[in-house]
């Protein structure tokens, strides 16, 4: 038994093991960089961001990925199964982090809070995403331009701009486990996201209005500025 959190084991190697959790042992070590790690699956998985090997592929739409429980969950886009279940409604989901959203809605519960306008949220890596709008951090640079983003999936539209790419043309491949919405974009996806969480993290500083889209708060911020871009010829 682990004294400092009461785990118990069947086998003293394994507690061996998870004790590295509480002593930060890390003796994994990747050759190639500083990274090391507490357990030898976790290197291995890191090895792969240096090989670029991609093993698991999707036959359906030729997705590819270095870790077969990403192939799994990927697979649920078009199988459409949702193993995860509300056990206080009938809703069910694909991802289990979608589920816990979900169960926010019942309890209520939004532990974390903006200190600059009150924002609340269920999620921590919500919180993240408003924090920015505050400080204007863009931590996701492009590597052949100079051009930075406050979130992933704004980079990864602007990439599509260099290398010509165009994906999921005819496919819509990032799906809502809530509703059924598909679109070929996940920022897409996430915006519509918010119609279900409730999400409306641009503020209006001038009287308190928030909106869902960014879009939508400058429609607002005329209403102050008295701004009326549209003439009749």
């Amino acid at each position: 038994m682990c004294e400092e959190c009461g785990y118990r084991a069947a086998k003293k190697s394994i507690l061996s093991r998870h004790m590295r959790i509480h002593t930060g042992e890390k003796p994994y070590k990747c050759h190639q960089c500083d990274y090391s790690a507490a357990w030898k699956y976790a290197l291995d998985l890191h090895l792969i961001k240096h090989t670029g090997e991609k093993p698991y592929m999707c036959g359906e739409c030729g997705y590819r990925t270095a870790v077969r429980s990403n192939l799994s969950r990927h697979m649920r886009i078009h199988t459409r199964e949702k193993p995860h279940k509300c056990n206080q409604c009938d809703y069910s989901s694909a991802q289990k982090s979608d589920l816990d959203k979900h169960l926010a809605k019942h309890s209520g519960e939004k532990p974390y809070i903006c200190e600059e306008c009150g924002y609340r949220t269920a999620k921590k890596s919500h919180l993240s995403q408003q924090m920015r709008t505050h400080t204007g951090e863009k931590p996701y640079k492009c590597d052949q331009c100079d051009y930075s983003a406050a979130r992933k999936s704004h980079l990864n539209d602007h990439l599509t701009k260099h290398s010509g790419e165009k994906p999921y043309i005819g496919e819509k491949a990032y799906m809502c486990g809530g509703c059924g919405y598909k679109t070929a974009r996940k920022s897409d996806l996430s915006q519509h996201m918010r119609t279900h969480t409730g999400e409306k993290p641009y503020k209006c500083e001038e009287c308190g209005y928030r909106s869902a889209q960014k879009a939508n708060l400058s429609q607002h911020m005329k209403t102050h500025t008295g701004e009326k871009p549209y003439k009749c010829d």
